[in-house]
């Protein structure tokens, strides 16, 4: 394909992708207001996002096996419209279930198209150009999360009220379910036997859910103490049904993640590495919001403008190292120089408490939102280099599948410890205004009914609270670190696929300065005897 008609496909996956994002964003800033409006607590809080990322974590496998037995096109449009379905339901909600049970169907939708559009790319680009066509997608993400949380503020600021957070995205899914109908031209693929590992994909979400609740409700600010019956209850059968999923992914005849391609060095590296990304990308966003509303006062519009800086970021190592990568063919000087990024933006985000300066605030973000967007979709990259056209959408949706899982995990715990942490620093500063701990508490959001007193200790415990969570992230971001450093250097192929016969390491030649240049011609030669150091 032409660099034009690549572009021309594109305009309808990017116009989807905008959208799913953008509902995510949106809802950051105004979750907040949501919440205090639907009388929820900080658990209520964090299930609203751990509730879409479960689903779309749990979805996306599902969604990458379909993507290779059927045609992508049909499926992502599909996926819009669930995703609409979820978005009218969320708007229309008038308690803490019926939002919970919206934004799992919206985390369907969403689930369809982060698989499904990069599935997409990596059919029709070549890995040596991909780095210039992920920069464009990582453009669409940096303005998706920039004017998410600014239009999300406004709109819960303004009459129409936080229910047009979710009914705004319905005219832009239709738009790009027209978009997408005009300009992707796909060949329609038809198996017979077509078989999908369902059981396995049940067993996955149901091991993964009950670890979730198992943490949200943990710990001295829920309704069981971590060393209990319960908690033993949980875990138990959590991992059971974890290590049934292997089982059976190990011996289905379709499995839903393919053991052969997560085993994989590359790819493996690459799954703890999005695990921590997800922790991070999907943390950072979800309580920096809180935090600017709950513990600094700001409305939900400030709070969007505030997390510009991270967000510009993001644009700038998105688009910059797609460019740079396009050009180079070498990619991992870009994720290992992320890794770092995002440890030390994690790093200086775990000093903060209600009282530091903006700017450094700013400053911090900043740092984390450069790494986060060299990571990202070089990661991905990376993965689809190693695999062929027909394990694309295996592979892709594999390592979204364990960075969206990684947000879910990441929501939940540090939700589960920011709620601990507030309980503990509001009774301490209640107990210093001889007031009992009973009389403002954690749980409820809507702090706009307490006294003032009170508000301001909340207030306070809130922002003191919230550097614990970026300190346990940036732990977790040393695991990322450690990923991407131990990945393996393979230089981007100029071909789409994989030709056969060729061994990974036949398909490309290292000069001394590790800029990597891929043969136009794969040889079919025996093993070993295409390596050239």
């Amino acid at each position: 394909m032409t660099h034009r008609q690549i572009l021309e496909a594109m305009t309808g996956l990017l116009a989807a992708l905008f959208t799913a994002l953008l509902s995510s964003t949106i809802v950051a800033t105004a979750l907040p207001t949501i919440i205090g409006d639907l009388k929820g607590s900080q658990t209520a809080y964090a299930w609203v996002i751990t509730s879409a990322l479960l689903a779309n974590a749990a979805s996306t496998p599902i969604w990458g096996k379909l993507a290779d037995l059927f045609n992508k096109k049909v499926l992502v449009q599909t996926a819009i419209v669930i995703f609409v379905a979820g978005s009218v339901v969320a708007g229309f909600a008038h308690s803490v279930p019926v939002l919970l049970t919206a934004r799992v169907i919206q985390g369907l939708g969403m689930g369809g198209l982060t698989a499904l559009v990069v599935a997409i790319i990596g059919s029709i680009v070549s890995p040596r150009e991909r780095g210039r066509y992920s920069g464009y997608m990582g453009a669409v993400m940096a303005v998706a999360m920039s004017g998410g949380p600014i239009v999300g503020g406004l709109i819960a600021d303004s009459p129409l009220g936080w229910r047009w957070c979710f009914f705004v995205c319905v005219p832009l899914a239709v738009i790009a379910l027209i978009l997408l109908q005009k300009t992707l031209k796909l060949p329609t693929v038809r198996q017979d036997n077509v078989s999908i590992d369902w059981f396995g994909a049940i067993t996955l979400t149901a091991g993964v859910s009950i670890l979730l609740i198992w943490v949200s409700f943990a710990g001295k600010a829920g309704y069981y103490d971590w060393l209990s019956a319960e908690s033993a209850l949980y875990v138990g059968a959590g991992v059971l049904l974890l290590a049934a999923t292997i089982w059976i992914e190990a011996n289905a005849k379709a499995p839903i993640i393919p053991l052969r391609i997560v085993t994989e060095r590359t790819t493996g590296l690459a799954i703890i590495a999005s695990i921590a990304v997800g922790v991070g990308m999907f943390g950072a966003t979800t309580f920096l919001a809180q935090y600017f509303q709950t513990a600094r006062d700001f409305s939900p519009t400030m709070a969007g403008i505030l997390t510009i800086p991270m967000v510009v970021g993001l644009l700038t190592a998105s688009v910059g190292s797609g460019q740079l990568i396009a050009r180079t063919g070498n990619w991992k000087r870009f994720v290992v120089t992320g890794g770092v990024l995002i440890v030390i933006g994690f790093g200086l985000l775990a000093t903060i408490d209600h009282a530091t300066s903006l700017w450094l605030i700013s400053t911090y973000i900043l740092v984390l939102g450069l790494g986060l967007g060299m990571l990202m979709q070089n990661v991905v990259l990376a993965v689809q280099n190693t695999v062929s056209v027909k394990d694309i959408g295996a592979a892709s949706s594999s390592v979204a599948f364990f960075r969206t899982f990684g947000g879910a995990v990441g929501v939940s715990v540090l939700g589960s410890i920011l709620a601990t942490r507030v309980g503990e620093l509001t009774s301490e500063g209640l107990s210093k205004l001889g007031i009992p701990a009973g009389s403002g508490g954690s749980g409820d959001l809507d702090l706009d009914a307490l006294p003032t007193p009170v508000r301001e200790v909340v207030q306070h415990a809130y922002g003191d609270a919230t550097g614990r969570i970026f300190l346990i992230a940036a732990f977790v971001a040393i695991v990322t670190l450690i990923a991407v450093a131990f990945l393996p250097n393979k230089p981007l192929r100029r071909t789409i696929d994989i030709e056969p016969g060729a061994s990974d390491t036949d398909t490309y030649t290292a000069s001394d300065d590790g800029i990597t240049d891929v043969d136009e011609r794969i040889v079919d030669a025996p093993v070993g005897a295409g390596r050239r150091h």
